[in-house]
């Protein structure tokens, strides 16, 4: 029951990105000429949102789905590593003109196009996932 709970509010997400043309490539054109500051603040209010529900899980030693304790791991901040996933980050968003929550977005909105850069995405976090040993930390 709680599982279908997440998938309802993944729904409502969705929708609400929709709704609120996070998903729109006319809004990231503006964002990108700085012509608009839409997407610039229903990023900031991502930012916010996701920096006070990280203290929350932080806090409160918050559960997953299946009871167990999510853990926060301090990262690596290396400059290597956000310019080389910046990069790509960017370079993806430029081709298809949407980062990867929408696509998901997008898909449910009917551009069934979308389906093939889902199955790109899944592969490149499979082989990520592949090749992560050898990247270096």
């Amino acid at each position: 029951m709680r599982k279908l709970l997440f998938i309802a509010l993944g729904v409502l997400f969705g929708m609400v990105m929709y709704k609120a043309e996070a998903a729109s490539w006319f809004r990231i054109y503006e964002m990108f000429n700085f012509q608009s500051f839409h997407m610039y603040g229903f990023i900031g209010t991502a930012l916010i949102v996701g920096v006070i529900a990280v203290q929350l899980i932080k806090r409160k030693q918050a559960k997953d789905v299946d009871g167990q304790p999510i853990h926060i791991q301090d990262k690596n901040k290396s400059i290597p590593r956000y310019l080389i996933g910046g990069i790509f980050f960017g370079l993806g968003w430029a081709l298809i003109g949407a980062c990867p929550g929408p696509i998901f977005v997008l898909l449910g909105a009917g551009v069934l196009p979308m389906l093939i850069v889902i199955a790109f995405a899944l592969l490149g976090t499979y082989l990520y996932g592949v090749f992560r040993h050898k990247l270096p930390h």
